[in-house]
């Protein structure tokens, strides 16, 4: 330690570090910044360019194709079918309900469900039908008919888009099948599926206490409350039967009473005889043999309670007691299927009937005869 440099502070160390040229160096770092600066510039800049050219030269496509749908599609269909449908709303003092229906004739008939209107006959309440145009029109009950569960109501226009009536005998089991209607109220609803079966034997009651038979076409297009009354039509779009009844687990399982795929429909046949029945008297008939059945028999066919004397069954020899096993060779399986069976028929056909009398099978041949009052 120098001596010399005693006012020196003790923290100074007396050795002198080498100098350092920082010159060249410093310009070569200032170079190669400078250099990396315009490098990452020109990046800089070229990512820029780049990100701008995404930006500005990156356009969405849009289809501008439309969709061919064939003639015989579900959605062309419900398009041709659904202007001629209506939803109806019926109004009485004690509340109301709503169902469907669909134009049969240009001058405003309306072909729907007898318990769809029923609340409202004799006065009782009113009736609307509410197109798909938005138009809403009062509706005149021109008749109805329990038996088949079938209505005419008639709204005042000329000009209504009636739809085609098919051929219900010529449906076979697999066919599909549209029903379009207003569930719970939902106007215009589609559903499609499948003819199940045929010749199903239903009944069904309008709440008021009448029952209806019907030889139905089953189907598993979704049908619920409100479809009742609507169109059943094929891939053609022809009406091939009207939406009616529906089978339901009710409060055994769930409670629901919603479409488990078991719909039944009214064949359009029968409906299109009664129908013109209603829209030129005001009342139809059905035929009859002139019997009444026993509602509590638990064997196969249909017991034969009474028989009305100067009817079919009396002058054809069939007695209370007798069983009826068949008709026109179809089996009869219970007393609905007997009625059903009959129900199809009209006026003036002869039927063969076979039935059971203390073991014997027999056989007769009637000509069945409207039924009175």
């Amino acid at each position: 330690m120098n001596q010399n440099n005693s006012e020196t502070p003790w923290w100074i160390s007396d050795y002198q570090p080498t100098q350092v040229q920082t010159g060249r160096p410093q310009k070569n770092l200032t170079f190669l910044a400078v250099t990396m600066a315009i490098i990452a510039g020109i990046i800089g800049s070229v990512i820029g360019r780049a990100t701008a050219n995404l930006h500005t030269q990156t356009n969405l496509v849009s289809s501008k194709s439309t969709i061919e749908r064939a003639p015989d599609s579900i959605a062309a269909i419900a398009a041709k079918v659904s202007p001629s449908v209506v939803s109806i709303t019926v109004s009485t003092p004690s509340g109301g309900d709503t169902g469907s229906g669909f134009f049969i004739a240009s001058n405003g008939y309306i072909l729907t469900n007898n318990h769809v209107v029923s609340a409202a006959a004799n006065g009782n309440g009113n009736i609307r039908a509410n197109l798909v145009n938005g138009k809403s029109y009062p509706a005149a009950l021109v008749g109805r008919d329990v038996a088949y569960d079938l209505a005419v109501i008639k709204i005042d226009v000329t000009d209504a888009p009636a739809l085609q009536l098919g051929n219900s005998d010529a449906i076979q089991v697999g066919d599909g099948v549209i029903a379009i209607g207003s569930p719970l109220g939902l106007a215009g609803t589609v559903t499609s599926g499948i003819i199940s079966a045929k010749n199903r034997a239903v009944t069904s009651g309008s709440g008021t206490g009448e029952s209806s038979f019907i030889n139905a076409l089953q189907t598993d297009a979704a049908i619920n409350p409100g479809n009742s009354g609507g169109p059943l039509v094929d891939m053609s779009g022809a009406v091939i039967g009207i939406n009616s009844a529906i089978a339901s687990l009710g409060s055994s399982f769930t409670g629901q009473s919603g479409s488990i795929g078991l719909g039944f429909a009214i064949p359009i046949n029968q409906a299109k005889k009664t129908a013109d029945q209603l829209i030129k008297s005001g009342v139809a008939t059905y035929p009859v043999m002139g019997l009444q059945l026993t509602t509590n028999f638990t064997g196969v066919g249909a017991q034969i309670a009474t028989v009305t004397q100067g009817y079919p069954a009396a002058k054809a020899g069939i007695l209370p007691g007798d069983v009826i096993t068949a008709i026109d060779d179809k089996n009869v399986n219970s007393s609905d299927e007997a009625i059903v069976i009959v129900r199809s028929h009209s006026v003036g056909d002869r039927i063969k009937v076979r039935f059971a009398r203390n073991g014997v099978s027999k056989e007769v041949t009637l000509t069945l005869v409207a039924a009175k009052g």
